[in-house]
């Protein structure tokens, strides 16, 4: 079983920070080659049959085989937490749920998956010795993760609980945002994350998705935060390329 390289002590991420991001995918081969292609990713097997995917040595992402083909093809952010069982009972009384209950992975932490009042599902982590990212904001590397609402101010509201420090204390340096979904979506998109990947070019990369596959699904727009343009995998799963 691979392990990220940092551990938790080394490379901590405070509580509500994203600190991982995974895929479930009907094909993890053709995952394996589609990111490779794309990203300039390496593999390498971890927990449980899934993979590990590294940009210059160091833990990106994961990619993992979905057993159950009524489960959505989807890139889900985890936010980090000191306490996961914790956390799950404060999402309860916030008005959200806890879609899977926290599961222990090997010696690795522990992972649950919750929805906010809206629906959109995220992830929770709590680390052992695989603390999430072991770079982020590089390009092939997590850059973003924005959460499409349909109401904001419930979105507010929910999160600032769950994450006040991480969103709005004295170091708060957060790495997701709130949108309306009609920003960018159809009004009858449901409210979800959408995790977004940097690039240092992105017109490229855009003709490379779809060379390898893929399907642009939204248009380059700009945003507070950079050029972005949502597009899917060549196995259906949406995410957005950034370009700061």
């Amino acid at each position: 079983m691979a392990e990220n390289r940092a551990s938790a002590e080394e490379n901590t991420y405070g509580e509500g920070v994203p600190c991982w991001v995974d895929a479930q995918l009907p094909d993890l081969a053709a995952g394996r080659r589609f990111y490779g292609e794309l990203f300039g990713w390496t593999f390498e097997e971890a927990y449980g049959g899934s993979v590990w995917a590294r940009k210059d040595g160091e833990a990106v992402a994961g990619l993992a085989h979905k057993a159950d083909g009524r489960m959505p093809t989807v890139w889900t952010v985890y936010f980090a937490t000191p306490d996961v069982v914790r956390l799950s009972g404060r999402i309860r009384e916030a008005g959200g749920q806890v879609v899977m209950a926290p599961v222990a992975l090997g010696e690795l932490g522990t992972a649950a998956l919750a929805a906010d009042p809206e629906g959109a599902v995220f992830g929770l982590w709590q680390a052992a010795r695989h603390s999430g990212f072991g770079i982020r904001h590089k390009p092939g590397t997590f850059g973003w993760a924005e959460l499409y609402a349909r109401d904001t101010e419930t979105a507010n509201t929910f999160y600032g609980g769950l994450f006040t420090d991480a969103l709005f204390g004295p170091d708060a340096a957060p790495d997701f945002g709130r949108a309306p979904v009609s920003d960018v979506f159809p009004v009858e998109m449901p409210p979800h994350f959408l995790v977004h990947f940097r690039v240092e070019d992105i017109e490229p990369v855009l003709g490379a998705v779809q060379r390898l596959g893929g399907r642009v699904q939204v248009p380059l727009f700009e945003t507070s935060y950079g050029k972005v343009a949502v597009v899917t995998d060549n196995q259906g799963a949406s995410f957005a390329l950034l370009q700061r």
